[in-house]
């Protein structure tokens, strides 16, 4: 007679594939949200889920190295999802390229994309501008969030607190004069973006650079691409073409990304 386990294993989730598996990497991404460390009951609140399943499920995920035990009994996301994690943001960077291509053919600069890492921004995928002048930022390039575009759109729907937590851990330097050094500054430049679905870096991280970005919206983890150019290139005048051009963009992206078949870009 089949143990309760192996009933568990081989039953059917509702989408068609296995309840375990959809549970398990459920547990992870409620722990990644919980900070990388919770307790089973923390997880049996949240999830729903009895405590024996629960226990059962990260005993696994400990044996593969996904999750680790702590001395105090709580588990913590494991090592080994390092590997994965970074073998899928160079992927992300690879399917983002076509899009940010074509924001390159359509306003002439320079394109990125950026997640946040941790406290900072890292920039995943670049496409140059063919301008002779034109702004280059090397693909892995770690900046903090206050000074930046990408930074100002990545941040604007969290909480105000763990933003200004955020800030606190980061500090604030002055990467030029226009850069934003106060968290009220930056609060209040996170609310324009909420209102305008668009966030600007207006000479605040290099003088003579201006950078318009948007978040990409249900992305499965936070991201953000932009434009950067000369601000004598990047005016006023040229944001009102530019913003609705990469919001369509960062849709088609967000949908490319979100899909469960096929390739995005393909």
């Amino acid at each position: 007679m089949p143990t309760s386990h192996a009933t568990d294993a081989a039953k059917p989730a509702a989408s068609g594939g296995v309840q375990s598996l959809e549970r398990a990497f459920d547990l992870l991404e409620r722990m990644a949200d919980a900070g990388g460390e919770v307790g089973l009951s923390e997880l049996s609140a949240s999830s729903g889920l009895p405590l024996p399943t629960i226990h059962r499920l990260m005993r696994t995920l400990v044996a593969c190295g996904y999750v680790r035990q702590q001395p105090n009994r709580r588990y913590a996301l494991g090592p080994r999802l390092i590997r994965l994690g970074e073998s899928a943001s160079r992927l992300l960077g690879t399917w983002a390229r076509p899009y940010l291509a074509r924001l390159v053919e359509e306003t002439g600069e320079t394109a990125n994309m950026a997640l946040l890492d941790g406290d900072e921004v890292v920039y995943v995928a670049q496409v140059p501008s063919r301008h002779s002048m034109r702004m280059f930022t090397e693909v892995g390039r770690r900046v903090l969030p206050h000074s930046t575009g990408v930074g100002k759109a990545l941040l604007a729907h969290t909480p105000a607190e763990e933003v200004a937590a955020l800030l606190a851990r980061t500090g604030m330097p002055a990467a030029t004069e226009k850069t934003i050094t106060t968290p009220e500054g930056f609060l209040a430049a996170l609310e324009q973006v909420r209102s305008t679905g668009y966030a600007v870096d207006d000479n605040e991280q290099e003088i003579g650079v201006r950078c318009l970005a948007v978040p990409v919206p249900d992305s499965p983890t936070a991201a953000a691409i932009s434009i950067s150019g000369p601000a004598g290139r990047v005016t006023e005048a040229a944001t009102d073409t530019i913003v609705p051009l990469l919001q369509e963009v960062a849709r088609e992206l967000s949908a490319a990304l979100s899909s469960n078949g096929g390739t995005p870009g393909a």
